[in-house]
Formats: structure tokens, C-alpha cells, sequence
């Protein structure tokens, strides 16, 4: 008998998920060996979360996890099932012990600890983490929370609605997987992580637009931090297989040069807002979406500013961190353009 148990979950318009993804309470004896094996790299690893040190003991340590995480991480890094996102309950992160909630712009997670540990670990069982420098310092475990008079902003420090959009669309080197580990939930539980992915998308939308959407007339621009605005380079939004496609797009950010392109996506925003899955992300919950094929966002919540606002905190994985090598000086963890 499996050691997981896979739940449905309870929030949403598409619950069920097929093999590679779902939501999985571990069992309590996979949580106190995944603690230890955390804690483990805690005692061993340096005292910057950073350092290449770091990352190479998370990278070793992944193979002391439970043999049965590994095997449902590695099933989901293969294929990542008709909603392409896994959601893990009852991993360790320091609780009751944590600090209160941040509330600056460009809070990060430098100094090492539990919730810092578990997610380089995952990522080390996905891939390589890596992040960009032009993003919250280039800091491999980021803060996601919200901050005073920046409720309306579209990204990570906002409470408002957060629209859907693939991570960094507009970068060539697009993290395979965003990792989101929730500390605190909202005070009133009502902030989900929305994900739409092109597997449920695909068959609703009409042939046309699923043609114009494979054509290059679409515009990712940069936010600001990546430098002075452009024109971005021309993509496709479907690239790749077309019956199982890459999926690429940014309701915020994302912009057709066509009359055609325009409509494919006013289609695909509609199809996105109506076929969701969303799940309640509550303490020790990692969520862990596949950025090649799904699309992710989060529905608004009143913030107070209090210490114990929500708090989760990402990492990037990247399958293959050899593809922006030229991006990575000395064979580093940051992108630097």
C-alpha cells in the first residue's frame, strides 16, 4: 500500500487530478523524516542560504527523503497530469516558532532555516534552483507577501486579484517550476492559488484560436526591475506539441499584434477564468506548479498588517539549468540577464 494518500481538492472548478499531480497528505512518519532529514541539512550546510554550499548539500540530501516522496516528485517532474500542479500537506516549517510576517518590498530569505531547507530540497528532487537578479536580489528563497500601499499591484507584494500568467513569460529562460511554500494563511482563509493548465484549456478553445495562438504575434514586455521598458520579442503563446503544447502567456503583460491574436486571447482568458482548479494553501502545504503547461494566479484577500498576514515563500526549479548557462556567471545559481 502507498504510503500517501491522495486527496481531492475542495476548492474549485476542475477537482480531479490524475497521476503526477493532485494533493497529497503525507502520512505522519513521512513528516518526521522529512523534518529530520531538513533539520539535517541545517546542522551540515552553511550560514547563507545562498552559497554554493548550500545548494550543493540540498542537491545530496534529497536522496535521504522518503523513498516514496522522491517517487511521486520524480512521477510530476515527468508528467504533471491533466491540472499540472502538485500540492504536498504536512511539510516541516519551523511552526510555531516563525517570525512575524514581513511586510518590505523585496523581502528574501537568506539566513537558513526549516522552510528554507524544505524548499531547496524539493527543488534539488525538480531540477536546480535558480533565481534572477533583477527579481528580489537574486535571492534563491523569496518572501511572498504583502506589503503596505501595494495592494493593487499585479505581483507577489499585491492583494488584489493576481490574474493568470505564466512565471517570467517574457524571459527566455522561464523557470520549469515555481515552488510555493505556505507559512501563514490569510486571517480569514479566503486566498486561493488558482491554476489553469493548457491540458483542460486546450479542448474548449475554438480551432482558430488555438491556430492563432501558435503563431509568433504575441508580446511579453519585462517588468520594470528588468530594465527599461521595450517592445519584448515577438512568441508564440502555444508552442511545441500540439496536442500536449507549451504554454506561455501573462494576462498583465501579455499583448497581440494582430486583430487576430487579440481575440485568441480575450478566448483563452475566458476559458482560463472558468476552468481553474484553486486550493486554500494552509501552513506546511507546498504547492509546486509545472510552468511549462499552467498558468497560475491568486484570488484577493484583506490584508492587516499585523505580523501575521499571509506568508508563503517560492523558489524556481529549472530541469535543465545547463540551457542558461550564458545567462549564469561562473556556473551560478542567478541569471544576471
Amino acid at each position: 500500500m502507498s504510503s500517501v494518500e491522495v486527496m481531492q481538492p475542495t476548492v474549485g472548478t476542475q477537482p480531479s487530478y490524475g497521476e503526477g499531480g493532485g494533493t497529497v497528505l503525507l502520512h505522519t512518519h513521512e513528516s518526521a523524516a522529512l523534518d529530520l532529514v531538513t533539520r539535517g541539512l541545517l546542522d551540515r550546510a552553511g550560514d547563507r542560504v545562498d552559497d554554493p554550499e548550500w545548494v550543493a548539500r540540498a542537491r545530496h540530501t534529497w536522496e535521504d527523503a522518503p523513498a516514496e516522496v522522491r517517487r511521486r516528485i520524480r512521477e510530476f517532474r515527468r508528467y504533471s497530469g491533466p491540472d499540472g500542479a502538485l500540492v504536498l500537506r504536512g511539510l516541516p516549517i519551523g511552526a510555531p516558532n516563525l517570525p512575524p510576517t514581513p511586510m518590505v518590498k523585496g523581502s528574501v530569505q537568506r539566513v537558513p532555516s526549516l522552510s528554507a531547507a524544505t524548499l531547496l530540497l524539493f527543488a534539488a528532487g525538480l531540477g536546480d534552483p535558480a533565481a534572477f537578479a533583477a527579481e528580489k536580489s537574486g535571492a534563491l528563497v523569496q518572501d511572498v507577501v504583502p506589503v503596505p500601499g501595494q495592494e493593487k499591484v499585479q505581483g507577489n507584494v499585491g492583494s488584489v486579484e493576481l490574474t493568470f500568467h505564466t512565471e517570467n513569460a517574457f524571459h527566455p529562460h522561464r523557470p520549469d517550476h515555481v515552488l510555493l511554500l505556505c507559512l501563514r494563511s490569510d486571517h480569514e482563509g479566503v486566498a486561493e492559488l488558482r491554476t489553469s493548465c493548457v491540458r483542460r484549456l486546450l479542448p474548449l478553445l475554438t480551432p482558430g484560436t488555438r491556430e492563432a495562438l501558435t503563431r509568433p504575434e504575441y508580446v511579453t514586455n519585462a517588468p520594470p526591475s528588468f530594465g527599461p521598458a521595450d517592445q519584448g520579442t515577438a512568441h508564440a503563446v502555444l508552442t511545441g506539441d500540439p496536442e500536449d503544447p507549451d504554454l506561455r502567456f501573462d494576462e498583465a503583460a501579455t499583448r497581440a499584434v494582430t486583430d487576430a491574436g487579440r481575440v485568441a486571447l480575450a478566448e483563452l482568458s475566458e476559458v482560463a477564468h472558468t476552468t481553474y482548479s484553486g486550493v486554500l494553501l494552509r501552513p506546511g502545504d507546498l504547492a509546486i506548479v509545472d510552468n511549462r503547461v499552467t498558468l497560475h494566479g491568486r484570488s484577493a484577500f484583506t490584508p492587516r498588517y499585523d505580523g501575521r498576514d499571509r506568508w508563503l515563500q517560492r523558489t524556481f526549479a529549472f530541469s535543465d539549468l545547463r540551457r542558461s548557462r550564458d545567462h549564469r556567471p561562473g556556473d551560478g545559481t542567478v541569471l544576471v540577464k
